[in-house]
């Protein structure tokens, strides 16, 4: 199975930290975000990743390289402009002809949530288009609802504040394993993204289901997330 690792986005929430690298070069106790996601994929087997860039891009493919260091062979999609996070799919669809299911990570995510329970899941639910790793979160920025097979009923994108409330709800958590029909159901537009424009809208059709995660999870999409992961690579709470 091949792994799609986003790397392309210009993290302006992170405002002054990432004035002058990607978000995935941000360091975390000395090694940058993107050494602890192909370490963490090279751990659960991914030996083939593409990686998509945008901004700063060679500060990425400088560090990276060809993957070797990490036992990974890595392919880059540049990105003239951002295609967002379905866009970027639909572009490796020559890199993914021959994968009936690949992974998806957002390449801001820090995580040791084990995925062979999740890509054993997804090969059990043999029809299912995408399966989410969900965590459980307030005030989330995607809502979603599953019934009691896993499959997602609901999945609202930038919820309205009334839909959001106080309550902990399911939340995406920005890795997927995906099955290569997924490609023929993202709108021939850019940029365009998988869960405004792709999740939020196929679900009542195709089947996706969700997994509820187990493990240590932190996006890194604002400057207290940055605190927050930094301190649990040192605390131990995050393991790998």
């Amino acid at each position: 199975m091949k792994a799609v690792l986003l790397c392309a986005g210009m993290g302006t929430r992170l405002g002054s930290l990432t004035t002058n690298i990607p978000k995935a070069m941000l360091p975390i106790e000395g090694r940058p975000l993107i050494d602890y996601s192909l370490r963490y994929l090279q751990t659960h087997g991914f030996s083939d990743v593409a990686i998509n860039v945008h901004y700063f891009a060679d500060s990425i493919t400088s560090f990276v390289g060809d993957g070797s260091r990490y036992g990974i062979r890595v392919h880059y999609s540049h990105e003239k402009a951002l295609l967002g996070t379905a866009g970027t799919l639909r572009s490796l669809g020559d890199y993914l002809r021959n994968e009936s299911a690949f992974l998806v990570m957002y390449g801001d995510v820090l995580t040791d949530q084990d995925l062979m329970p999740l890509i054993r899941f997804h090969e059990e639910k043999n029809r299912s288009v995408a399966t989410l790793l969900l965590h459980r979160r307030a005030g989330t920025n995607s809502r979603v609802l599953i019934d009691n097979q896993n499959r997602i009923t609901s999945f609202i994108e930038r919820p309205a504040n009334e839909e959001v409330g106080e309550n902990l709800s399911w939340a995406n958590s920005g890795l997927h394993i995906v099955s290569r029909g997924l490609l023929e159901l993202i709108p021939d537009v850019d940029p365009v993204d998988l869960p405004r424009d792709v999740f939020s809208q196929i679900y009542k059709t195709s089947p996706i289901y969700g997994f509820p995660i187990d493990g240590f999870r932190c996006a890194i999409d604002s400057p207290e997330r940055y605190a927050e992961a930094s301190l649990a690579v040192t605390s131990g709470e995050y393991r790998q």
